[in-house]
């Protein structure tokens, strides 16, 4: 297991049901090991997964099918 983090720019402006409710979805996802909205920056999200099972391109993908503009920030 290979774990990295990225730091992904949510377009969106979410309420705070809203973002939990993407947080439970992609932290159920396949190689997800954690996805977390910053509580002071609520347009950012932190996401720790595996490299080996899945890739920051099918995290975005997850995210935009979930009708919401993202882009990975770092």
């Amino acid at each position: 297991m290979r774990v990295t983090d990225m730091v992904m720019h949510i377009d969106n402006k979410l309420g705070e049901s809203s973002r939990r409710t993407v947080e439970k979805v992609l932290g159920s996802a396949r190689g997800v090991i954690q996805a977390s909205f910053n509580d002071r920056r609520p347009h950012l999200m932190l996401v720790s997964y595996d490299t080996d099972t899945t890739s920051s391109f099918e995290i975005l993908a997850q995210v935009a099918g979930q009708q919401l503009g993202v882009e990975r920030c770092g």
